[in-house]
């Protein structure tokens, strides 16, 4: 029975952010990560007025990656390595934070001119023991490069990890799984048993887990190593994520993720006192730290 698949349910905290929507299912109180995903954020769908996008001006990061992966629209990527890239729907940006960068996020002048859309997915993974204080890195991941597996009425894109026999491309810091499964009317998909933690997220549309219909915008845990079948009667989107189970925590501070506390107000400090780098081609903006500093760590 799929009341005995599902071991947790992760209602989302939604935020208005003007003009669209943010649905949040991690981190939360009931659990703080699923594998090495410790953020789950959906954005949108939404649609701008001419002229107008989203603008995520320069913010820091350290000890973590953060994965961004659209259903529509584009997003143009800056950071302090660099780097510039325009994402689009079906690739992946993968950022490397480690031991500190600094990046944006704002609609293409081309999407704006037209009316921009924004739909997607953007999570944080943190950076397995050994590994947080890494060189910061950046990659794009085109959708043409990753994995697809298509049969009578689903479409299955692995984003990370070996998932249904095939291997994404994608840099994995720790042992991870994610895919968008896309789910025609009556389509069916099988959920491999094998990471050690597990969950499906419904981003759009239906869709119900061995006969057990699945709320839209709630996370479920899955049950480890207990095989499931998706299906969808009216067609659905649903995102399946997770990964190997830390043995240590982590804290959540801001856009700061660590195993230690104190590194977390040592990189408070130091975007107070500028010095992580500059994004070039973008630094004259900047994100301040919150005034009043707002916890989400959890034990």
């Amino acid at each position: 029975m799929a009341e005995d698949i599902v071991i947790q349910t992760i209602t989302p905290s939604t935020h208005d952010l003007g003009g669209f929507k943010v649905h949040r299912t991690l981190p939360s109180r009931p659990r703080t990560m699923v594998g090495p995903f410790v953020f789950f954020d959906q954005m949108g769908p939404a649609s701008f007025p001419v002229g107008e996008g989203i603008d995520v001006r320069p913010h820091p990061h350290i000890n973590l990656a953060t994965v961004t992966y659209l259903f529509d629209g584009a997003i143009d990527h800056r950071d302090s390595l660099g780097t510039f890239a325009t994402i689009t729907p079906g690739a992946v940006n993968l950022m490397t934070a480690g031991t500190g960068i600094v990046h944006s996020e704002r609609s293409p002048s081309a999407e704006r001119a037209a009316g921009s859309r924004l739909s997607g997915i953007q999570t944080w993974l943190a950076l397995p023991d050994g590994k947080e204080e890494i060189a910061p890195a950046f990659e794009h991941v085109a959708a043409e490069e990753l994995p697809l597996i298509e049969d009578d009425g689903v479409s299955a894109r692995v984003i990370m990890g070996t998932l249904w026999g095939e291997t994404a491309a994608t840099t994995c810091h720790a042992e991870t799984i994610y895919a968008d499964i896309l789910l025609a009317a009556g389509g069916t998909m099988p959920i491999d048993a094998g990471a050690d933690e597990r969950a499906v997220y419904v981003a759009l549309g239906d869709a119900s887990l061995d006969g057990q219909p699945l709320e839209p915008q709630t996370m479920y845990v899955l049950r480890p190593g207990t095989p499931a079948t998706l299906r969808s009667e009216q067609g659905g989107r649903v995102m399946l994520c997770g990964g190997e189970a830390f043995t240590t925590s982590r804290h959540v501070w801001w856009n700061f993720v660590s195993s230690d506390r104190d590194r977390i107000n040592q990189a408070k400090d130091d975007w107070k006192a500028g010095r992580f780098p500059k994004v070039p081609g973008d630094d004259k903006e900047f994100i301040p730290i919150p005034e009043v500093p707002k916890t989400v760590s959890y034990p």
